[in-house]
């Protein structure tokens, strides 16, 4: 599928900030995929790996991802290099990131760590014979894949979700100008950016939705597994989440005469305080918290669900949901679905026809979607069919990943710079000879 000029597979950096990472399974997949498809990807994570739920199919890319110390004799290693061969270029990255961070502590504190791992992948790209990177939110992997363009000359591409765009948007507008093209999940964040940055990047944006498996998320049985009814959350327990507005549904529920359990897939932050406030709510019984599974277990989980719910908000941070990959896998196991009209949720969660959509931060609303899909059978059913059909014609995972190969595949033929040939034997040159020039010139001086 993705193939450089010479007919072999075209070999693709990918950058993120961990991995594998249990809340981010859209990448392991994409790049599984992408391999299935004939690209060959090499993995460069800049913190390491998160968390110690394995989803399948990440171990082989464990195996050969590269994983780099901060505090090690290879990374101090290729400062010096940079800094002897190409001076100009490696302090340019350096004024580049901190004089464009600087408005922002977290993201000027970072990058003390994101441009000397750069560095230092930069070096090996070389070596791999990268033709080209792509980096997965347009936070820190984006400007190391930016580090890394100025000092060897690759070009890249990026992702960009959800608080990438919505919280801190620090030098986004360079990322932008800078890259061969950027990806984004939904068509809420392509006019978002296309708003902010104007026509010309609108032209560099495409969409390339997020995907389910079609294989591993299939339709649910029928007849209910539980007399209970299973009300199902996957989401991290973090406040734009929305699950303290669960809970007092939750309640609303149980104080109705309702019989169920809610069962919280995810972890997080907030896991003490919504515990307590389950307790505070007198429902600590019937949620449960489950923490973090893996995608098989969560596929047993989308089967056996009567609903599956999604509460997010719009957290006074300004952070809020892409459109969550968990609801698409609920829709594929044909699971009706309840969440609300926030962002891009609305692209995926058709109100009335794939799913049910409530206001955000109404409790109320939120419970009174539940009884109905609890209560009503054929309804739970309609929606669960439509929304499978949804899903696979529209949040398709190889059929999404197809459309980004191909625009990998469409890029011109591109590799970086060579290594520097101050790294191999100098020639001797005898008295009166001229010096051969070198294959590549020195900055210094330019």
């Amino acid at each position: 599928m993705s193939r450089s000029a010479s007919g072999r597979s075209r070999r693709v950096a990918y950058m993120m900030s961990w991995f594998p990472a249990v809340t981010e399974t859209f990448i392991l997949y994409e790049i599984l995929e992408l391999e299935r498809l004939g690209v060959h990807v090499e993995v460069f994570p800049l913190f390491g790996r998160h968390g110690t739920v394995k989803h399948p199919g990440a171990n082989k890319l464990i195996a050969r991802a590269h994983y780099r110390r901060m505090f090690s004799w290879a990374l101090l290693s290729a400062q010096l290099y940079w800094l002897w061969h190409s001076p100009l270029r490696y302090l340019g990255a350096w004024w580049m990131a901190l004089v464009g961070n600087w408005r922002s502590w977290g993201f000027l504190v970072r990058s003390l760590v994101v441009i000397p791992k750069a560095m230092l992948f930069a070096r090996e790209m070389q070596r791999l014979q990268i033709e080209h990177i792509h980096a997965h939110w347009a936070t820190h992997p984006t400007l190391a894949a930016l580090v890394i363009q100025r000092m060897t000359g690759l070009n890249f591409s990026f992702t960009c979700h959800a608080h990438d765009l919505f919280i801190d948007r620090t030098m986004l507008d360079q990322k932008l100008a800078a890259a061969s093209f950027a990806v984004t999940i939904s068509e809420f964040n392509r006019k978002l950016l296309s708003d902010l940055y104007g026509e010309e990047a609108a032209r560099k944006i495409i969409v390339v939705r997020c995907g389910v498996d079609q294989d591993i998320f299939r339709p649910r049985p029928r007849a209910r597994t539980s007399q209970v009814p299973i009300i199902l959350c996957v989401a991290s327990l973090r406040d734009y989440k929305g699950h303290s507005h669960l809970i007092e549904a939750c309640r609303q529920l149980k104080e109705a005469g309702t019989r169920f359990r809610c069962l919280l897939v995810g972890d997080g932050p907030l896991r003490r305080q919504l515990e307590a406030e389950a307790v505070a709510a007198g429902v600590r019984a019937e949620v449960e918290f489950l923490g973090s599974r893996r995608r098989n277990e969560v596929a047993a989980l989308m089967a056996r669900a009567d609903v599956v719910v999604q509460p997010s908000v719009v957290a006074s941070s300004g952070q809020m949901e892409g459109i969550p990959v968990s609801l698409m896998e609920a829709l594929a196991s044909e699971a009706p679905v309840v969440a609300t009209r926030i962002s891009a949720i609305p692209e995926l969660i058709r109100d009335e026809e794939t799913g049910l959509l409530v206001p955000e931060k109404d409790p109320r609303a939120l419970c009174v979607a539940l009884l109905r899909v609890l209560s009503d059978r054929n309804l739970a059913q309609r929606l669960g069919r439509n929304g499978r059909r949804w899903v696979l014609q529209h949040f398709n995972l190889r059929g999404n990943v197809v459309r980004l190969a191909e625009s990998l595949a469409a890029l011109p033929p591109a590799s970086a710079r060579p290594l520097e040939t101050a790294e191999k034997p100098k020639a001797r040159h005898t008295r009166g000879s001229r010096r051969a020039k070198p294959r590549v010139r020195s900055e210094k001086g330019v």
